[in-house]
């Protein structure tokens, strides 16, 4: 078998023009890639020629054809390889890409022998390119980072396929008729943490906003607004945004400078997409400019149409607790609605029994422990063997870290704040922020401790997760218990006007807290619990479940 070729040559028509007619490639499906300076497209195609001179016409800032060809290339594999290069040219961040999102009748489905085009021949390519210095990173590199797990041009599911058809279609439909309406259309897309919610809205939108400029579509010409209030996903997208030739910086916005924005110009956003909706305010915060009463309600009355990903289970704040009443409302009041539920989980490579396990710790009921041959699941005794643990999976595959409930005092002064053990004796320094990267992302944030508000929304390979002390073990109960006093979020616990019970709603924020700490992990989760009754239980269960599996 022969190795994979990349020939290069001057992107002008005589170095067309001279292509011997005799070449094989010439009638034969190949792969190539278009660069200048600064910007990059990337095709398939099996009329090479041909194809060249009709990007000659079109394509501009490009100086170089780079033409890839193996023997054992076919068109499924060509087209797949496409799709798979751009996305890792996006996390490469080299270039911006000129290209535009797939469409679902463009789905990469499945074909023969596809693992051998998908996994060996895809790294020997790789390898090709970083010697050519035609990308700047090794595949490793790429695949930790979370511009490229949110790449609009991810190869998506058949579900989640069908939800972007949707979403476009309910888009095209509305943005015509909602010319006058108080409020305008809401649809709204729920789904558990990891089941890829983030990951369909960015190909939307950049879909979206390509068709903004398409004199074909009915979008042509309109604003539009990816919305996120969250300050790590908000820098993810605005790298996204440097990247893709069709997003801008100022696309992305947070709910209040947007609100403040719209209002200010007594003008309406055409559609206005909300990511981690779950997070949005539904109490006026006068500290943050917020002087409305609820964030998508404002939204709402300030665009056309508005879709909105949600998870009842990751509200951290009782400032932000959504309550049913309060969405059906807004359902009515809403020009149109609909809704979409996603399922199939993504992150975490855990069986159903394991994820199961976590859920059912959230309801507060601790139960035997499931093994997974595929997921490393492990309690650990102590902290320093855990935060250990963490480092070597971090050395090894990168992208591992400490997180922790917010149970120990951290605030924003400048000063060092530590989470410990329960004797005190082993600390690790709370998060540092970084207006550069976003946490985990930062090597330096191994020897820290992770809080929610770094890690919502985002993977890890291997993630220690610290239940702080508001969570016990209570045994004449038989079951978790959790003392609100001891968690140290108290901004979480701001805005109690309206909520019945108080107590029932703080307990929800820090077992959302823990759903969310628990479910990051792609490839493992650690648990070390500050509650000695907890930790010896968790551990009693880990102990039988190993005697079972030997047995």
């Amino acid at each position: 078998m022969t190795a994979i070729e990349i020939l290069s040559w001057p992107f002008k028509q005589e170095s067309i023009n001279h292509i011997n007619n005799r070449e094989q490639y010439l009638n034969y499906p190949v792969i190539y890639i278009l660069n200048g300076n600064k910007e990059a497209y990337i095709g398939e195609t099996v009329y090479f020629k041909n194809r060249m001179k009709a990007h000659l016409k079109t394509r501009k800032s490009l100086d170089r054809i780079n033409l890839i060809r193996h023997e054992q290339f076919n068109r499924s594999a060509t087209f797949h390889l496409e799709t798979k290069l751009i996305n890792y040219f996006l996390g490469d961040e080299k270039f911006t890409l000129q290209n535009k999102s797939k469409t679902a009748s463009d789905f990469t489905h499945n074909y023969y022998n596809k693992p051998f085009y998908d996994q060996e021949l895809f790294k020997e390519l790789w390898k090709k390119l970083y010697k050519q210095k035609l990308v700047d990173n090794e595949l490793h590199v790429i695949e930790n980072k979370d511009i490229f797990k949110l790449s609009p041009f991810k190869e998506l599911s058949l579900e989640q396929l069908e939800l972007k058809d949707k979403v476009l279609e309910f888009c095209e439909k509305r943005v015509l008729v909602n010319k006058n309406s108080s409020y305008g259309s809401l649809l709204v897309i729920e789904g558990e943490a990891g089941v890829g919610k983030s990951v369909v809205l960015s190909s939307i939108f950049n879909t979206i906003q390509e068709r903004a400029a398409e004199q074909s579509s009915n979008l042509i010409g309109t604003e539009n607004y990816l919305v996120v209030n969250h300050e790590e996903m908000f820098k993810t997208y605005k790298g996204i945004a440097k990247q893709v030739k069709h997003l801008k910086g100022r696309d992305f916005a947070k709910p209040t400078p947007l609100i403040n924005k719209l209002q200010k110009a007594e003008k309406k956003a055409d559609i206005i997409l909300i990511d981690e909706a779950h997070l949005l305010l539904t109490k006026s915060d006068t500290y943050n400019n917020f002087h409305g009463n609820n964030h998508l309600e404002e939204l709402l009355k300030l665009a056309r149409i508005v879709v909105i990903i949600y998870d009842q289970n990751q509200v951290l704040k009782l400032k932000s607790l959504w309550g049913d009443a309060k969405l059906e409302e807004l359902k009515v009041l809403s020009a149109s609605y609909e809704e979409y539920q996603l399922t199939n989980q993504f992150r975490m490579q855990a069986n159903d029994d394991l994820i199961n396990w976590i859920n059912n710790f959230k309801r507060k009921q601790l139960l035997p422990i499931p093994k997974d041959e595929n997921y490393e699941f492990k309690v650990f005794g102590s902290l320093k063997e855990m935060h250990e643990e963490v480092n070597r999976k971090n050395e090894q595959f990168g992208l591992s870290r400490v997180v922790s409930t917010f149970d120990f005092l951290h605030k924003k002064d400048g000063q060092k704040y530590y989470i410990s053990d329960s004797e005190g004796e082993y600390k690790i320094p709370w998060n540092t922020t970084s207006t550069k990267y976003t946490w985990a992302e930062n090597p330096d944030t191994v020897h820290e401790a992770g809080s929610i508000y770094t890690i919502q929304g985002f993977d890890l390979n291997y993630v220690g997760v610290v239940l702080g002390p508001s969570i016990q073990f209570n045994e004449e109960k038989n079951g978790i218990v959790i003392d609100t006093s001891k968690y140290m979020d108290k901004g979480a616990y701001t805005g109690i006007e309206g909520i019945q019970n108080i107590n029932e709603a703080k307990e929800k924020i820090v077992l959302n807290s823990i759903n969310v700490l628990m479910k990051r992990g792609i490839k493992g989760l650690y648990i070390y619990a500050s509650d000695d009754v907890l930790r010896a239980k968790l551990l009693e269960f880990q102990k039988a479940g190993d005697l079972n599996e030997r047995a």
